[in-house]
C-alpha cells in the first residue's frame, strides 16, 4: 500500500476511521451513534465496505454483527494526509503550513507548547533537514 494510495479518503470516510481509531473497534451501530448528523446505518455499512475495499479497516464476525478494525496505523495515515494537504494546498512549503498552524493555533498554544515546538524546530535544524 502506498501513501499516494492513503491520500483517497473522503469526508465521511475520515469521519468513521476517526471513531475505528478512537474505540480500537466498532460495529456499524457504534459508528453512526458517534457521529454526529450521522447518515443512515446502510449509508454507514457502505462507507465500510468502500473502506475495507481500499485497505483502511478489516472486520470479523462477533454473532450476528460485523465488527471492523483499523489496519492502516493510524500515525502512518496521519503522516499521508498531511502530506496531501502540504502538496495541495501549500505548494509544498512546510513553513507556510507551521504559519498558517501557528496563526489558527494562536490563543491554545501555551508557553510550554510554544517551548516544544522551538525545541522541534531546534531538532530539526541540528538534524539538518
Amino acid at each position: 500500500m502506498t501513501d499516494k494510495f492513503l491520500e483517497k479518503l473522503s469526508s465521511r470516510e475520515r469521519q468513521i476511521m476517526d471513531v475505528i481509531y478512537r474505540n480500537g473497534k466498532a460495529t456499524a451501530a457504534e459508528i453512526r451513534n458517534a457521529i454526529d448528523d450521522a447518515p443512515s446505518y446502510s449509508a454507514i455499512r457502505a462507507f465500510l465496505r468502500i473502506l475495507t475495499d481500499k485497505g483502511y479497516v478489516g472486520f470479523e464476525q462477533e454473532g450476528p454483527r460485523y465488527v471492523y478494525f483499523p489496519i492502516v496505523d493510524r500515525k502512518k495515515a496521519q503522516r499521508s494526509m498531511i502530506t496531501n494537504v502540504l502538496n495541495n494546498f501549500f505548494s509544498g512549503s512546510a513553513e507556510s503550513v507551521v504559519a498558517t498552524l501557528l496563526d489558527i493555533s494562536k490563543e491554545k498554544l501555551s508557553d510550554k507548547d510554544l517551548e516544544r515546538l522551538g525545541q522541534l524546530v531546534e531538532k530539526a535544524k541540528r538534524e539538518g533537514r
